[in-house]
């Protein structure tokens, strides 16, 4: 808005001292040669100034400041410019054509309060130069309306470039206030994302691992936990590849492939199948958010659902970057309304680390019925998130 201002100052005050030119050249021979040359140059120079200003956007304020100087100085210096100053002039300075342009580029210039007292003082000083015979000699009524007409039109411009910079520091304060709340937004969501992607860990990787461990009595036992620390251990390398890897993606090959080659190598067969995924890849934060879910809804259901049961882990896709991994088991089954909140297998592992990754966990189960989990990403079309 301050650009837009200044050049339409700028561009309308040249106009204006283009239309003054002739009335300029006019009275010439009413003015010292030497006083002549010093308010044009003074008057006209600035105004160039002030458009050249004005479009390289370089001392904006300070070439407008230069104007409303050059101009006032120009007028106080009026009546000893004159050739004769004892001889009533005919008509008002050419001075008086460029006083709304004075106090336009002051508004632009000066803050409220001292554009303002520009306004008012600059009018008042060419009524008292109109009082003088090198001004025309004009009476006080005369030169009162000159000087009204002139804080009128100044007021105006003036009030207009009040109105815009109100207008433009509302829009700048709003803007900042959405920005601040926008960023502490993302500060809260990265944080929420962040504690549930440690609490997945600590109970996928860690305490799962540990639990195994300790109450590994067997040597097929030993061998699980063992095998359950090593992938303990690449989920770790892996959580951490990720915090560094930004924007990387994965093949949907890979991630079916991983969770393949995960689901082979626990205690309890899966049956694996594979349909429909496509070509495409995956955000690494998305691929690892599907793997660890289908990891941990097959654990749960080996520690949970009893032995030698039926399971089967189908990877289903969806169009040509989505993916859908159904977890199945024929085994005891469980009611979710009664699993305890401080149980965060499900709540925390699967189902809020699905949706911070723009996804989603679908717990089917019934005590005897046995239980099914689809982890799906990205998010189905039409549920909310």
């Amino acid at each position: 808005m301050e650009v837009v201002a200044s050049r339409s100052v700028a561009f309308f005050g040249l106009l204006f001292g283009a239309q003054t030119f002739p009335v300029m050249l006019d009275q010439f021979a009413d003015l010292k040669p030497i006083w002549f040359w010093i308010f044009a140059v003074a008057v006209y120079g600035s105004l160039l100034i002030c458009l050249i200003s004005s479009i390289f956007r370089r001392l904006v304020k300070s070439s407008n400041l230069l104007v409303s100087i050059c101009w006032f100085g120009s007028m106080v210096c009026w009546p000893i410019a004159v050739t004769d100053p004892q001889a009533v002039a005919a008509d008002r300075p050419w001075l008086w054509f460029l006083c709304t342009v004075a106090t336009a580029t002051a508004a632009i210039a000066l803050p409220i309060w001292p554009a303002i007292g520009f306004l008012i003082i600059a009018p008042v000083t060419f009524g008292l130069v109109r009082l003088t015979p090198s001004a025309g000699a004009a009476g006080f009524g005369l030169a009162a309306m000159d000087t009204f007409y002139a804080i009128l039109l100044g007021g105006a411009v003036l009030l207009i470039v009040a109105l815009l910079r109100d207008a433009s520091a509302e829009v700048d304060l709003a803007q900042a206030t959405a920005l601040t709340r926008y960023a502490k937004a993302v500060r809260h969501h990265a944080t929420e994302v962040e504690r549930i992607q440690v609490d997945s860990i600590v109970h996928d990787s860690v305490l799962t691992t540990l639990i195994s461990a300790a109450k590994a009595d067997t040597a097929p036992a030993r061998a699980l936990a063992s095998r359950m620390a090593s992938q303990t251990i690449a989920q770790l390398t892996s959580a951490e590849r990720e915090g560094a890897g930004g924007e990387i993606e994965v093949g949907l090959n890979q991630l079916v492939d991983r969770i393949e080659s995960t689901a082979a190598t626990l205690s309890d067969s899966f049956n694996f199948s594979e349909t429909g995924v496509g070509l495409g890849s995956i955000p690494i934060a998305a691929a690892e958010a599907v793997h660890s879910a289908s990891v941990q809804a097959m654990v749960n259901s080996i520690q949970h659902a009893g032995a030698e049961r039926k399971r089967r882990v189908e990877v289903k896709g969806i169009g040509e970057a989505g993916i859908e991994v159904h977890i199945q088991d024929d085994g005891v089954g469980f009611d979710l309304d009664s699993v305890p909140k401080e149980r965060i297998g499900l709540r925390i592992s699967i189902a809020e680390r699905m949706a911070s990754a723009g996804g989603e966990a679908i717990i089917r189960a019934a005590p005897g019925e046995g239980a099914e989990i689809v982890v799906r990403w990205p998010l189905a079309e039409g549920r909310p998130k």
